[in-house]
């Protein structure tokens, strides 16, 4: 017991491990990488065309939908209740895989499936409202390498069921079903947090901190932080948001502290073009994720050959968790290489996408899709911390649910467009050679403006260090830090 007291006194130790626990089982999805195999298979019977041009874009429309709704009624409800949510929708989701027939169950499937995903923004955002700021850093790597060790058990443990022990996909779905239920009853143990980020009060709309003048300052976080590295704005902020969180006070000063967290978060430049990575890439990631099953299946059909996607999605996710984890021990000027690397790495995502398009070894296809997700895994979790880090708790929030939305309103209109029956409905060859396409275009625009900055920042550096010499004292240039 007092082990348990102490790690709950720690102020990041004990949220940190309780919703990575849920993390890790929410996401051990044993069944997720034989989706399509089990859907156009004897389990389901349904073509692959269907589930190509109209089944999977159903998801994306529902999630388009819900994600700012949710997002709302996320801060309302202060977190705990919607992740239970997510837990208590993705037991209903493998019910319905498990038991549910026919293409207008597979269809409500997929709208389930809407919510679940759209509720993530409570699991990113949760985190980022119980713990100090001195621990952003660790906690969103740590987060999101217990999501990606999750996949990886459940994908390995899937594969070995299946190539090992002949098992059928429908028990695969059965025994994802018990983890779900696990991870659902493991939401109950985390803390409630003890204030929201915009149902406040009237007092809390003066207490919004400025923060302009660290945010010129890119990379310096000027908000005064106690002897536990709790700021004393977020002290203020919990102070006025303790009570009326629901009242009618609450809700009509919410819309003006939106706005306010609003303009700070997209005042900078430079946090401006971290999100503009994150919505661009992201679309493009969810894309691929949700159509890569299709893609092998087109190269090596499932009904007549050996599947190996559970392997190769645990392959690529152990790349990915430890890219997410070396976050924590980089230490780079993101302010002056950020741009570039992200430029940099986004070419290697579009080379593997173009990979992924042509060849016609399956297991080129494999390689390719483990270096583009391990690429795109480093990438986000650098730009989730440096959102985070540089802005209050609200506003990073805020900035979650916009990026977020974008990225999917991106995704939705290349799947109207590309993917739809009802417009061009595209074959899948042509689809990844598209999303190559598009992700080039993100490695050009980013690595102009990188290279940009980076020479900007540079000549900084010089004209500084040169007016330290000629004034004879020592200057301390502001990219060290």
């Amino acid at each position: 017991m007092g082990y348990w007291a102490k790690l709950k006194s720690s102020g990041w130790a004990y949220p940190t491990i309780v919703l990575s626990v849920y993390g890790f089982l929410a996401n051990c999805r044993v069944a997720e990488p034989f989706l399509t195999p089990y859907l156009i298979g004897p389990n389901k019977n349904i073509s692959e065309e269907v589930v190509t041009n109209y089944l999977f874009p159903v998801w994306t429309y529902s999630y388009l939908a819900f994600l700012f709704p949710v997002f709302l009624l996320t801060d309302f409800l202060k977190y705990k209740p919607v992740i239970m949510v997510q837990g208590l929708f993705l037991v209903s989701n493998y019910l319905l895989l498990s038991f549910a027939p026919g293409l207008p169950a597979m269809t409500f499937l997929q709208v389930n499936f809407g919510i679940v995903t759209s509720t993530e923004v409570a699991y990113f955002s949760y985190i980022y409202s119980v713990i100090p700021l001195k621990s952003y850093q660790k906690a969103t790597s740590y987060l999101r390498s217990a999501m990606l060790t999750g996949y990886t058990f459940g994908a390995s443990l899937g594969q070995m069921l299946v190539s090992i022990g002949g098992v059928d996909y429908f028990y695969l779905n059965a025994i994802t079903l018990g983890i779900v239920c696990a991870a659902f009853l493991v939401s109950f143990w985390l803390p409630m947090p003890k204030r929201t980020m915009f149902f406040k009060g009237e007092e809390a709309v003066g207490s919004l901190s400025q923060k302009k003048g660290s945010l010129k300052n890119y990379g310096q976080r000027d908000s005064g932080e106690d002897k536990d590295g709790e700021s004393l704005e977020d002290k203020k902020m919990e102070h006025a948001g303790g009570a009326g969180w629901c009242s009618r006070e609450s809700v009509i000063t919410a819309g003006p502290l939106l706005w306010k967290s609003f303009k700070e978060s997209y005042s900078s430049r430079h946090l401006v073009y971290w999100s503009l990575w994150w919505a661009l890439a992201t679309a493009g990631y969810m894309q691929i994720f949700n159509y890569i099953q299709l893609k092998w299946d087109h190269i090596k059909p499932s009904a007549t050959s050996s599947v190996y996607n559970g392997a190769v999605e645990a392959v690529s996710s152990v790349f990915g968790a430890a890219a997410a984890f070396s976050v924590s021990f980089i230490r780079v000027t993101w302010a002056r290489w950020g741009e570039l690397t992200l430029g940099f790495f986004s070419a290697v995502c579009s080379g593997a996408v173009y990979l992924m398009a042509f060849t016609s070894s399956i297991w080129a296809c494999y390689a390719a899709y483990v270096l583009f997700k391990s690429c795109y895994m480093f990438l986000i979790t650098i730009t989730i911390f440096q959102i985070a880090s540089n802005l209050s708790m609200e506003c990073y929030a805020l900035t979650f649910g916009i990026n977020t939305f974008i990225a999917l309103l991106l995704q939705t209109i290349v799947t109207v467009i590309v993917v739809d029956e009802t417009a061009l409905g595209l074959d899948i060859v042509t689809q990844f050679i598209i999303y190559g396409s598009y992700y080039a275009a993100i490695s050009v625009l980013f690595l102009i403006r990188g290279t940009y900055t980076a020479s900007v920042r540079q000549r900084s550096v010089d004209q500084t260090e040169t007016r330290g010499k000629e004034s004879g004292g020592e200057v301390i240039s502001t990219e060290r830090f």
